[in-house]
């Protein structure tokens, strides 16, 4: 069923077209980043001098799971560990969140999902609601070929989960590493996947709010999407899925 699920999938987004984000071509971000840096520039969860010149840091050492911690909660949840290099969600025990709260960022990690599963990137999330997704959005994770969400190109991997479909399906099969890279400036987002910019959008505009309004999960959550900086979340969907070489880059905007 799994696999005549993603045929359909394929069939859908055919149908579709190949255009999915709000706009295209992907328009660069107002303020001036630096080049991107090549995925494999580095062993995992570690920087090049270049990068850190850059400003960036590692959210994650490949060891402990310092900075990181429950939604909602004072420490990590028993169900994620650090194995061989990688914060894994291998039992129960909830979403967590970064220890500090972001504004304007570029975050790249990669992630590998088991055989049909499901989690997600969550950003701009803070606790006052009861669930991450209530005021934050989505960058989907999903094993497009198993899993009969990816029915739906609004829920495929790299779209912003329930608004914006990805472009293309750029992932790498169950057990293979994905690189992510999630820029968000202002109001302005880009989904990046594997290399290739996927799916953009604007928080706040005529289309986005239209989307909103429109969605079931999110038309009666009015903070969502609202928050001008909050926590990034990795999700606990029910199933096992691994980070690695997690890295942020803070935009500054003003004098």
């Amino acid at each position: 069923m799994r696999r005549a699920a993603w045929g359909l999938t394929a069939a859908v987004w055919a149908a579709a077209g190949p255009i999915r984000s709000e706009e295209a071509p992907v328009s660069p971000s107002p303020v001036p980043t630096p080049p991107p840096v090549a995925a494999n520039a580095a062993p995992p969860n570690t920087l090049t001098d270049e990068e850190k010149a850059q400003g960036w840091v590692l959210l994650f050492d490949g060891k402990t799971t310092a900075g990181w911690r429950g939604f909602k909660k004072e420490g990590m949840p028993d169900g994620w560990k650090v194995e061989e290099g990688a914060l894994v969600r291998a039992g129960g025990g909830g979403d967590i969140v970064t220890v500090d709260a972001y504004a304007n960022f570029e975050l790249r990690l990669e992630w590998k999902i088991a055989e049909g599963g499901n989690s997600g990137i969550l950003y701009r999330v803070s606790e006052d609601e009861g669930t991450p997704w209530a005021t934050g959005p989505e960058m989907q994770i999903l094993d497009n070929a198993r899993n009969g969400d990816a029915v739906d190109p609004l829920r495929a991997a790299g779209a912003c989960c329930g608004l914006y479909a990805p472009s293309k399906d750029v992932t790498r099969p169950a057990g293979q590493w994905n690189q992510v890279r999630l820029l968000v400036d202002g109001a302005r987002v880009e989904h990046g996947l594997n290399g290739e910019t996927i799916c953009t959008y604007t928080i706040g505009s005529e289309d986005w709010l239209a989307r909103v309004a429109a969605a079931s999960q999110y038309k009666a959550l009015p903070r969502f999407g609202k928050n001008p900086s909050g926590l990034i979340c990795l999700q606990d969907h029910g199933d096992r899925v691994e980070f690695r070489s997690i890295k942020i880059r803070v935009i500054k905007t003003g004098p």
